[in-house]
Formats: structure tokens, C-alpha cells, sequence
């Protein structure tokens, strides 16, 4: 098998492609044939050591693939199935092996690439809509980088409950995605607090949706109605500094969440059942997965700078 190896945390270069033998499943646990391995802003931060994890280690969580065994007492899957996971370290690789429960099955009518590219980013929107703040028909929210994986599928969502959604985006290029996605309004981020607030008579927005961070903090809870929701969902420009809880209440009595996808897939039913409403809306034709940046898995510091350097839109995969 080959494998994308960290052994010393640092730049994309720091990734390099090794060689080994498949490790096969131990008991109570599935070797996964991977077909595709999403790229995420969360392998980049344990790739530079931003969240340390015990070097040297495979980056990736995010994929898709093939059963190709299955160890001692496994009964959920069986070699040939199609499955999908968003939390199995080693990701970047031929082979990855986890434990049974931390794979759902994927459709038939689901392709590989579709659903490794849907996985983080998906559940990741769906628990935001859904769970962080529950969105309603009428509701208006602000999707910061709306171009982006999480953006465009959360805009999805948004629209299929009837909210208006307002994204931020960077560049020209990203705001016609963006429109196109069925985004509402589309804004630059230079005085998005401002135009958000116009946008809304000046009440300011039911919830807030930032995997950016440092950089979009202050103006996003600037943007919010009274009571409203922000969900810090990532920090793709650095973490938030510390700050004085008092402002929430200054702000009109909003609440801040610092949310991550493991805590509401915490069981394997919930995961699962999470998991299937994801390719359901998928298999609708409601939901569409937009893959824009493939690379071979040997070039997987390119996607990661690419990614860094904000050139991606959409959803990037590795192909082993």
C-alpha cells in the first residue's frame, strides 16, 4: 500500500509519499480499499502542527471506498461493500483501516467520489442547520465563504428550509459560484457587518456561519439580530484571541457555539442516521456535491497549498 507520511509537522513539503505492507483489520475492525480521500482545513492544521497529534501519522480523516476485509467479530459489513467515513485517521492512503462503527454504507446511487467529497463537509452543514441553530422558514443567515466546501452545501440546506442566505466570497469568480448555488446575496468581506445589517433593515442576521475565524470574528457578531446564533465552525484564518464573554451579552444577548462534527456523531446511530439523510437528499437530486479540484495522491502537498492559498472552490479529493 502507499501512504502520505508526516513525520515532522510543518509545510505541505512536509508530506511525503512511503510504501508499506497492508496491515490487514484487527478484530472489530474493516480494511477499506480507499477510492477517493477528501481534503480538508482540518488535515492542514494537523499537518502543521496547529492541532498537535503524535508524528509521524498519515493526514486525512475524510474518504470512500471498498471493503476489502474485515476482522473478527464484524457483522455490519462484509468485503464489496460500498462505504463512506468522516473520522478515520490515515486517510491519505491505498488502504485505511478503522473500527466497524466509524463507517456508514453508501447508496448505490451514490458514487464514490460524491460521497467521499460529503462527508466532513456535509455532516458538518447539517448539524449547523439542523442542530446549532435550527433553521426556519423566513430565517436570514450569513455564510461566511460561501464558495467553499461547507459553504456551498450549507447554502444547499439553508434554501431547502426557506431561509434567505447571504455569503461572503473573495473573489469575482467565487461570487458567481457562489449566485449560482443559490445564494441570495453575495459580498466581499471588506464592511460585510454593514451590508449584512442593510441587507436585513438593519436587524442584522438569525445566525452566523464562520469557519474563518480570526479574520471575520468581531464583524460577524456585529452582523447579528438580537438573540442570535454564532457558530464558530473553523478558524481557515487563524484562531479567535481571547475575548470578553461581556460582548455577547452587549450584542443583544446572542450566543456563541465553538462546534465540531465529532460531538454530534458521538454514537453510531446518530452517525449513521446523520450520514443517511446527507446521501438521501443526495439521491433526491436536492443536495448537489460540487468536486472541482482532483489530485493524484501523490500530489497531495499541491492541494494543500492550493487549498492555504484560497485558489479551490468546492470540494477537494485525493485520488489514490
Amino acid at each position: 500500500m502507499r501512504a502520505i507520511v508526516v513525520h515532522q509537522t510543518g509545510t505541505a513539503e512536509a508530506m511525503k509519499l512511503h510504501e508499506g505492507e497492508d496491515p490487514g483489520p484487527p478484530p472489530g475492525q474493516v480494511s477499506v480499499r480507499v477510492q477517493a480521500a477528501g481534503v480538508n482545513f482540518i488535515d492542514v492544521y494537523h499537518r502543521s502542527g496547529q492541532y498537535p497529534i503524535p508524528t509521524p501519522f498519515t493526514p486525512g480523516l475524510e474518504g470512500a471506498g471498498v471493503v476489502a476485509a474485515v476482522g473478527e467479530g464484524v457483522t455490519d459489513f462484509t468485503p464489496g461493500d460500498q462505504v463512506a467515513w468522516s473520522h478515520v485517521p490515515g486517510s491519505y492512503a491505498d488502504v485505511v483501516v478503522g473500527p466497524a462503527e466509524k463507517f456508514v454504507p453508501v447508496p448505490d446511487r451514490v458514487a464514490p467520489e460524491t460521497a467521499a467529497a460529503a462527508m466532513l463537509q456535509g455532516l458538518t452543514a447539517h448539524y449547523l442547520c439542523n442542530d446549532v441553530h435550527p433553521l426556519r422558514e423566513g430565517q436570514t443567515v450569513l455564510v461566511h465563504a460561501a464558495s467553499g466546501g461547507v459553504g456551498l452545501l450549507l447554502t444547499q440546506m439553508a434554501k431547502l428550509k426557506g431561509a434567505t442566505v447571504i455569503g461572503t466570497v473573495s473573489t469575482d469568480a467565487k461570487a458567481e459560484l457562489a449566485r449560482s448555488n443559490g445564494c441570495d446575496h453575495v459580498i466581499g468581506y471588506e464592511g460585510f457587518k454593514d451590508k449584512a445589517r442593510e441587507l436585513t433593515g438593519g436587524e442584522g442576521v438569525h445566525a452566523v456561519f464562520d469557519g474563518v475565524g480570526r479574520d471575520t470574528f468581531d464583524g460577524s457578531l456585529e452582523s447579528l439580530r438580537r438573540r442570535g446564533t454564532m457558530a464558530l465552525f473553523g478558524q481557515a484564518s487563524g484562531a479567535v484571541p481571547p475575548f470578553d464573554p461581556q460582548r455577547l451579552n452587549a450584542a443583544g444577548s446572542v450566543s456563541l457555539w465553538r462546534p465540531k462534527l465529532a460531538d454530534f456523531t458521538a454514537t453510531a446511530e446518530e452517525y449513521r442516521a446523520r450520514a443517511a439523510d446527507l446521501f438521501s437528499m443526495i439521491e433526491g437530486n436536492d443536495l448537489i456535491v460540487r468536486i472541482n479540484h482532483r489530485y493524484p495522491l501523490k500530489d497531495a502537498a499541491r492541494a494543500h497549498n492550493d487549498l492555504e492559498a484560497r485558489k479551490t472552490t468546492g470540494k477537494v479529493v485525493l485520488i489514490p
